[in-house]
This record gives structure tokens, sequence and C-alpha cells, in this order.
């Protein structure tokens, strides 16, 4: 089915574009709609065709594909409002949006207290809203024909600080894998993929060997695991869902067995410690703007969501209390994060639920 054209076709196209930022403006031609029951129609269709101005957004490149989405579908409503994307990585991005030269932030993990702290420095107020949810996968080439399933203690084996130029054949993480070199492909420092998989497996945030191919996109880690018959590399599900033909999923042992990320693994927590909730930043005197609210609106509203857990974007949608919660925070403009201290593993959403609108945590 052709729907969601740039986002399906920059997880491809772009694993050839070696850039660290991309700005990618949402096409104003309406798309062909996904054939889902589930999926709305707005209600304020002609407040929407009546739209104009801009929304800038920026930030990490794994939100990217649901972001771009929203951006696309909402552009057939509101051809008027151009909608750019960047992909400047999670910290990159709140850098940027705590600077004030963004809209909306995509972050791959929540804003820590450094971050929410220069946002309070330079008087950025903002809204913070969980978008998805994902399974941070673990894969390799499909000519690897002896990793199936790894635990977290060979994970951290092979991604620890202490492991860097020591760990660097694959029969140093199992006795019976091959006697071949061990190429590590994982997000880079910007990245909140790194920040949340180094604090998953190595116990704490940016805890990792630095003697492996990082990018803090990750179609440029798809594309050198694909071509590495001895890679072993970790990014995005949705990045795995487009580009299956071209990579093996490995299952991850938490302790309880061996267990794949997938949609079901995913939003019924079994896939630990790596599943973890998405976000957009909104920053509060964006939100005020009427292309910024409308927008914000329509990615959390009916006539979006159902699309997040396509294979078009490849992500897991949140349960509808979640998105009425999250969307009613919105409207009410509570500022600050739910989430302190910053990236929590197996972090759930209730605390969405808990109160209604009831203020977050300040900003700093």
């Amino acid at each position: 089915m052709a729907r969601l054209t740039a986002a399906r076709k920059y997880r491809r196209a772009f694993a050839t574009f070696a850039a660290t930022f991309l700005i990618v403006t949402a096409m104003s031609a309406p798309m062909a709609r996904a054939q889902d029951e589930d999926l709305v129609e707005p209600a304020n269709i002609e407040e929407l065709t009546a739209l104009s101005g801009a929304v800038n957004i920026d930030g990490s490149s794994t939100v990217y594909p649901p972001t771009q989405a929203a951006a696309e579908e909402f552009a057939a409503y509101a051809p008027e409002v151009q909608v750019t994307v960047g992909i400047s990585g999670t910290g990159g991005g709140f850098e940027r949006f705590c600077r004030g030269e963004t809209d909306i932030s995509n972050a791959s993990r929540p804003i820590d207290p450094d971050e929410a702290a220069l946002c309070a420095e330079n008087g950025i107020e903002f809204i913070e809203v969980p978008v998805a949810f994902d399974g941070l996968s673990v894969l390799v080439n499909p000519g690897n024909d002896w990793a199936e399933c790894l635990t977290v203690e060979e994970l951290n084996t092979a991604w620890s600080p202490e492991s860097e130029g020591t760990v660097t054949n694959w029969n140093q993480l199992r006795e019976d894998f091959p006697d071949a070199p061990l190429n590590l492909y994982g997000a880079g420092t910007d990245s909140g993929t790194f920040d949340y998989f180094t604090l998953a497996i190595n116990g704490e945030e940016a805890a990792s060997r630095g003697d492996y191919q990082a990018s803090e996109d990750d179609n440029i880690l798809v594309q050198g695991v694909s071509g590495d018959i001895n890679a072993l590399g970790y990014f995005g599900y949705a990045y795995y869902v487009e580009n299956q033909d071209q990579l093996k999923l490995v299952a991850v042992d938490n302790g309880d067995g061996c267990v794949l990320p997938s949609a079901e693994t995913i939003n019924d927590g079994t896939y630990q410690p790596l599943s973890r909730p998405l976000f957009i930043y909104v920053a509060a005197p964006a939100a005020e703007r009427p292309e910024v609210d409308a927008f914000v609106d329509f990615y959390l509203s009916k006539s979006f969501t159902p699309l997040i857990d396509t294979p078009e974007v490849g992500y897991i949608e949140l349960p509808d209390e979640t998105y009425v919660a999250v969307a009613q925070r919105f409207n009410d403009r509570v500022t600050g994060t739910l989430f302190p201290d910053g990236a929590e593993v197996g972090a759930s959403l209730d605390r969405y639920l808990a109160e209604g609108g009831a203020a977050a945590t300040p900003a700093a």
C-alpha cells in the first residue's frame, strides 16, 4: 500500500547519504490515506485548511519516522503549514531546543537534568509528550549463523568500557562462537539511543567502549551491519522492520529466557531491558501558535496514531487512554517532566494517567 512515502524512503535511501543533519520538508500534496478502520478524519478540517506558518522540529533519528509520518499526514489537511524535521540526535536536538532554535524536539529518552537546567536558564518551558513505544533492537548480519540470542551479560561484555581494545572476537562473548572479529556498530554519543542502551546494558548512561562504528543516524548503522558478516549492532526497532531483508534480529535474555522484540513483546513489557517510550518535547511559547498546537493535537489523535504500528512507521502505538491523558496535558499546557532523574530502564507511562493534568516536575 502506498503511503507514508518520505518516512519510508528516508530509512532506505538515507543509508547511503552520510550526513549528520538532514531537514526533510513535509510534502504539501495529500498522500494516499491508510485503509485503517481506526483512522478518523479530523473534526476541524476547515480550520486546518486555513492554517499557515511553519513548525521547526529537530532531534532523534529514532523518533524521525513517526514524526515525519505525522508531518506528511498533517500536510494532507494543512498544506500551507511547512513542517521540517531534522535529525541531529536527541542530545543535539535538545541543545538547539533549549537555545530556543526549534519548536519541537524529538527524543528517544526523557530530557535529562542538565538539559532541563539549560532550558530553564534560557527561559524555555516545555511540555513533555510521549508518542510511541520502541524496542531497542540487537542486530547482526543475515550471514551470521551463530548468534540467535545474547544475554544481557554477554551484551555488557561486548559494550562495557572495560572491553575496549580487549574484547575483539566473537568467541570472547561465548566459547562456542567462531573465531571471528567482533565488529561493533552503535549509536553516537549525541543519541538518546546511546544513553538508554548504555544505561540498560552497562548500568550507567554514557558508559561505553569507544572503539566502535558510531553514528547518530540509524540508517548508517543499518548500512554497516548489513554489509559486515561479523557485525553486532543496536538501533531502533523501526529500522529493523523496514530493513528485515538486510538484517537479522537477535533475541535478548534478561534472565527469563530469550525474547525477540515485536509489537507484542514491546507493548506488554516482556522485551526487557530494551523497551522504552519515545517522546516529543514542545516549547510552551511555540504551543500557543495555531500551527504548532494543531500539529501536536493531530499527532496525538486517531487521525494519525493508528499509523504508528504500521510497517511504514514501525513503532508501537500507545494505549488509547495514554494518548487521551497526554493530549489533555498538552492542551492544559502542563510544563516540565515526569522523569526528573532522566531515563529509567523499564519505565512505565502510567504516571501520565495519574491525577490527569497534575503538574509535572518543573523544568529545572
